[in-house]
């Protein structure tokens, strides 16, 4: 008997309904795993305190902690990078970069930071960085405001995620301005903080044209006294993001 070809058809309907049914889940469950992830993955964390371990171009991090992925006045480069563990930092770190954000939101209302990579929760080599390896490394996004008003700044994987921006020697780029008062603040802060978690700041690199424009600010009339900034230009220039590597203060 010969199987009606209308028959043959609904019979193959069912599949392909349950088909794209089954596509719009698992496409809803990567979404989800990658935007909530690294914060699901933070509750399970342990609660030990990190222990860094050799320098930042040549260790590795045990018990390394996630930092969150936003919070009033921050937010993290990627979601789906801090899922993949590349946010991880020594908990001393976690706890003066939460603090440091905190008291930011009483000195520059309005301003959303952005931080970037920071490194593995087991450190490590971390292409391609060369440091970044025993969680006392942070790479912080500049600040920066939109025609005149302050926004978190864009990052996509068009644009690496904010690391392929290029900012002149002004400090701008199309209608970004990079918004040097408040990245003084932050590291002023971050400064002072820093030494209330058991650490200090070691090394800041930024680029080098920029820094005179970071001095003149307001609360940057004292970082140069203050912290250890690179002197030359560093392999990848550091305009859209400021290195930032701390040191424990007790080693």
């Amino acid at each position: 008997m010969v199987t009606p070809a209308w028959l043959l058809a609904d019979q193959y309907q069912f599949p392909m309904k349950n088909v794209l049914a089954i596509t719009a889940v698992s496409a809803l469950l990567l979404f989800g795993c990658a935007f909530w992830g690294n914060d699901i993955l933070r509750l399970l964390e342990s609660s030990t305190p990190s222990t860094s371990i050799g320098p930042v171009n040549d260790g590795r991090l045990i018990h390394g902690k996630r930092l969150p992925s936003s919070g009033p006045n921050f937010q993290t480069y990627s979601r789906l990078g801090s899922t993949l563990g590349r946010t991880a930092v020594h908990s001393r770190v976690r706890d003066a970069m939460l603090a440091a954000y905190a008291e930011l939101e009483q000195g520059t209302p309005g301003v959303q930071y952005v931080y970037g990579e920071t490194g593995w929760p087991w450190g490590g080599r971390f292409r391609p960085h060369r440091t970044h390896q025993n969680g006392l490394s942070v790479d912080f996004m500049v600040p920066v405001t939109h025609n005149g008003e302050p926004i978190a700044l864009p990052t996509s994987p068009f644009n690496k995620f904010g690391y392929a921006l290029q900012f002149d020697s002004n400090g701008r780029s199309g209608n970004l301005q990079v918004d040097f008062d408040s990245m003084a603040a932050h590291l002023d802060v971050m400064d002072r903080v820093a030494r209330e978690h058991g650490l200090r700041i070691d090394l800041v690199v930024f680029a080098p044209d920029l820094q005179e424009r970071l001095f003149e600010s307001d609360p940057g009339s004292t970082l140069q006294s203050r912290l250890r900034f690179n002197v030359n230009p560093s392999w990848v220039r550091h305009d859209d993001h400021y290195h930032v590597d701390f040191a424990m203060v007790d080693d």
